[in-house]
């Protein structure tokens, strides 16, 4: 009879992932970002370290758009210890380029989601509007005469625009920037009249007057700007919209470390600093389950390749 030692040995032997995820981690963890900020990986990654006693590294590779991180990730080893800040970004990256060094979908696995970032329809206060039914009714008394920034062509500040130009049955005029930035400061200055900026780019501007919201794009009310209505609830229910951020690791990173890593994180989201520091950022916290997540993804790829497809969005 084997003692018993060896006996759990071999069990761990025959049920790949157990050790490891038990030990998990043992080293230093990246945490690869593309162009997004870096503030919601360092507060997260600090707390992860606290608990683990391993340091997590924020690892910011912004090039092609995010592609350059992307590749980073998808020829790590799948030992759950590269991880991918995930967005919206990279589903449309795969919609809209054909030559990109890594195949989303397969290359890498969904771990969760960690938080979301509403988009508010944000017009400057010359524009004569305070409703989304007055720009509506704006929009189609001037065809062609109301221009939306972007952060660029393609991107999700676009897409969410066109989703709202489709459904409404209105023609408004896309003027593409170099980033948000850009953007909103094109939009603060009255060059262009409105905009889908995100949340954490809007609020200070909508608190200081310089901006006026019209609507957000959640399914629910944002604490941050809590009088803004949703656009279900001004009339287009077919627009739930958000920028998200989330991890992903490289396929065929066991399944127990995976689980480890979503539990780990839940229990950070659930801290009241975590969550307080969030808020006031712009973001609103999200947990959710492995499975949750890969069915929030698919969504969101059905919903972009729609959209992409409809708009007829291209990039050069």
């Amino acid at each position: 009879m084997l003692h018993w030692r060896v006996w759990l040995i071999a069990v761990a032997l025959l049920v790949p992932g157990v050790t490891s995820a038990q030990q998990y981690p043992v080293r230093p963890v990246r945490f690869v970002i593309g162009p997004a900020p870096d503030l919601l990986p360092r507060l997260i990654g600090q707390k992860l370290a606290d608990k683990w006693g391993q340091q997590v590294v924020v690892d910011q590779r912004p090039g092609a758009g995010g592609i350059i991180a992307g590749e980073t990730v998808a020829k790590a080893p799948a030992d759950g210890y590269t991880w991918l800040m995930s967005a919206a970004s990279f589903i449309i990256i795969a919609e809209l380029y054909t030559k990109v060094p890594y195949d989303f979908e397969r290359d890498f696995v969904p771990v969760t989601l960690m938080a979301t970032l509403p988009f508010i329809l944000v017009v400057h206060p010359s524009v004569p509007v305070r409703s989304l039914a007055e720009l509506v009714q704006l929009a189609r008394a001037r065809p062609g005469q109301i221009n939306f920034a972007s952060a660029g062509t393609g991107t999700s500040t676009q897409l969410a625009a066109e989703m709202f130009k489709t459904l409404a049955k209105i023609d408004i005029v896309h003027v593409p920037y170099k980033g948000v930035a850009q953007a909103v400061t094109d939009v603060l200055g009255g060059q262009v009249q409105m905009m889908f900026a995100i949340a954490q780019a809007a609020v200070p501007h909508l608190k200081s007057g310089k901006l006026r919201g019209l609507a957000i794009t959640s399914a629910k009310r944002s604490p941050a700007v809590p009088e803004l209505p949703t656009i279900a609830e001004s009339g287009y229910p077919d627009i739930d919209v958000v920028g998200w951020n989330g991890v992903h690791v490289p396929a065929q990173t066991p399944r127990a470390v995976i689980q480890k890593i979503n539990g780990d994180i839940a229990e950070v989201l659930k801290m009241r600093d975590v969550n307080e520091r969030m808020l006031a950022t712009g973001f609103e916290p999200a947990m959710t389950s492995v499975e949750e997540f890969a069915a929030f993804v698919k969504r969101d790829f059905r919903r972009y390749a729609k959209v992409i497809k409809e708009a007829h969005v291209r990039v050069d």
